[in-house]
């Protein structure tokens, strides 16, 4: 037998389906011991209905996470503002930029593995596109990995990056170099990157602790390369050379754009000219250290300007670069100002070999640790390591 108040509630969810008035009034008058009803009950029933939720405008659309900054020539030529309002005047996604969900099974333990150890990656926190090509590869040797260090919130708020930011983020997690060791070696990964928020906030930056993690990483697993990827230390060279030392494979740090585009790109306190003494401080501390550095595309660089900031990476003795699209995070953030074409991205390529550059990757997806294992391990450190063995046998 069913109660009279069953039917009651049944009807009234149904009436929250359907958003009829009518049936929304017969809710609210009756409850199923026929009391008056509940200030929560009265609250649910004239909130949202379930339409409204399946319904709700998304904080940022498509077009406007996509749309071309007006002033870029590449922009449509309609630039009143009415036009720049309506979706006619938004540049869609190039197919090139488009990629797939991730499923595998590899990809799936990886992140369940790194919330059991409260970890955290750049993959995650920056939505980087190649998330599910890096982690969900079929050969674990050259997976992919990028944990970032000293938590999920930066002291800086570069303008491309979509990283929380705070002037006071909590305590480093004291525990977390055993943690990512014991991660990397659970996963069995032939290379992983590390990289870390910046920490203004703490005398040395936090490079002691990334000192301690990559030291914990290679004792527990020392046949993975280690690429550290960090930040400037805000100019503090003993920090720089704290890292370089640490028994890493490869030192890594973004200038991220050209020199004209930093003060705009990036937080106030990165410099176009202290990202290069860093770079070329930690070459200079150990000379075989594999030194790296990337730059994103689109954002209104010229051709000359980014020759520039190859020939100046060259001079501070960097090794390998790479080239990526520029993707806006939000809404919050700078715009594109151009989508690359993957033949741009190649000709930039085979400028940067020519340059002399032991290594060079570029592509609309490529991001400064995208198939770092596959792209670096084979092309630099392997065959480093296969020309010193020939240099040393007996003629």
């Amino acid at each position: 037998m069913v109660s009279s108040g069953s039917i009651n509630r049944g009807a009234c969810f149904a009436a929250r389906l359907s958003a009829r008035p009518s049936a929304l009034k017969t809710c609210v008058r009756f409850s199923s011991t026929g009391r008056p009803t509940s200030t929560f009950t009265d609250a649910l029933n004239n909130g949202p209905s379930f339409a409204d939720f399946v319904q709700r405008t998304p904080s940022m659309s498509a077009s406007e996470l996509y749309e071309l900054d007006p002033d870029s020539p590449h922009a449509p030529s309609n630039t009143s503002k009415a036009m720049q309002r309506s979706k006619k005047a938004h540049v869609k996604l190039p197919d090139w930029l488009k990629t797939d969900i991730p499923t595998s099974a590899s990809f799936n333990k990886i992140k369940n593995d790194l919330r059991g150890l409260n970890l955290h990656t750049v993959c995650e926190e920056a939505r980087c596109p190649n998330i599910g090509t890096c982690w969900g590869g079929e050969d674990k040797a050259k997976a992919t990995a990028t944990i970032m260090l000293m938590g999920d919130t930066c002291t800086r708020g570069c303008r491309f990056c979509s990283v929380k930011t705070s002037r006071t983020p909590g305590p480093l997690d004291p525990k977390e170099p055993e943690h990512v060791a014991e991660a990397i070696s659970r996963w069995g990964l032939g290379y992983v990157v590390l990289t870390s928020v910046d920490r203004d906030d703490l005398p040395d930056g936090g490079s002691a602790h990334i000192e301690e993690t990559i030291q914990r990483l290679k004792h527990k697993r020392p046949q993975t390369l280690v690429e550290a990827l960090v930040g400037d230390f805000w100019g503090d060279l003993d920090a720089t050379a704290r890292v370089a030392r640490s028994g890493l494979d490869v030192y890594a740090h973004n200038i991220e754009t050209v020199e004209r585009l930093t003060p705009e790109v990036r937080d106030r306190r990165a410099t176009f000219r202290q990202s290069l003494a860093a770079l070329s401080h930690a070459k200079q501390v150990v000379p075989t250290l594999v030194t790296k550095s990337s730059i994103m595309l689109g954002l209104g660089e010229t051709d000359d300007e980014i020759r520039h900031a190859m020939k100046e990476l060259r001079a501070a003795g960097v090794d390998v670069v790479t080239f990526g699209q520029y993707m806006r995070p939000t809404k919050r953030h700078l715009k594109v100002h151009e989508y690359v074409s993957p033949v741009k991205f190649a000709s930039w390529k085979t400028e940067a070999e020519a340059m002399g550059f032991l290594y060079a990757a570029a592509g609309p997806l490529v991001r400064s640790s995208y198939k770092a294992g596959e792209f670096f391990i084979e092309n630099v450190l392997r065959n480093r390591t296969a020309t010193a063995a020939a240099s040393s046998a007996p003629a």
